[in-house]
């Protein structure tokens, strides 16, 4: 039993791993734009931030709804004292030797005060509310149909990601013509590759309920 539970704690440790980084990738990676159709801009965040969403459902179809909410709170933690560093690293001077690169750091680390609080506030939002729809389609349809409960799950918390971050963000900066262009475009973009990304949400689960006994925990 107990090497059973300490094979279980181990999974738990590599998926909040998997988690974190693909936050981390998704919040900084994310700041390049690469063309898409018909003129459109796609940020290249789109390939790592579904998983965000997808890795909580899993979590929280294998563990439960406490293990799930565990993970948010980590990747708010997280992604605060990230803001917190990146600071704290731009306020410090620079050594003569190291202003060849000063240029590009500072652009690229280079965040604002309003888009540190648009990133958290999205996140903590959204992926709160991605866990509590996902328990409730499971109230609904029980444990059987995983990608409806998740794919339905994420459309609204992906919304509320994109809607709250962009608004936040470039109220004011973007018209309103422009900036529901942008977050129609992004929500959607997100959803879909959530959507492709489903086969793997299948294997982590299956990989995660290998051996695993208390799957429920906290429901």
């Amino acid at each position: 039993m107990q090497q059973l539970a300490e094979k279980s704690h181990k999974k738990i440790i590599i998926a909040l791993a998997l988690y974190l980084t693909s936050l981390f990738a998704a919040n900084t990676l994310g700041l390049k734009i690469m063309p898409f159709l018909f003129g459109s801009h796609l940020s290249v965040a789109v390939f790592s931030f579904p998983i965000v969403f997808l890795m909580t459902d899993v979590i929280g179809e294998v563990f439960g709804k406490r293990t799930a909410k565990f993970f948010v709170l980590a990747g708010f933690v997280s992604t605060a004292l990230f803001i917190v560093y990146s600071l704290l690293s731009l306020a410090m001077s620079w050594s003569p030797e190291g202003e060849w690169a000063r240029q590009g750091y500072d652009q690229i680390f280079g965040v604002s005060i309003r888009i540190a609080v648009a990133s958290l506030a999205a996140f903590l939002i959204a992926e709160y509310q991605d866990v509590f729809s996902f328990f409730f389609f499971r109230e609904k349809f029980g444990t059987k149909y995983f990608w409806l409960r998740s794919n339905l799950s994420n459309l609204w918390s992906q919304l509320l990601d994109s809607v709250v971050f962009m608004i936040i963000a470039f109220a004011g900066i973007y018209s309103t013509e422009t900036l529901i262009s942008i977050i129609i475009s992004w929500w959607l973009f997100k959803v879909a590759m959530g959507a492709l990304y489903t086969p793997l949400s299948y294997l982590g689960i299956y990989l995660l309920r290998d051996h695993t006994t208390n799957k429920n925990e906290g429901v």
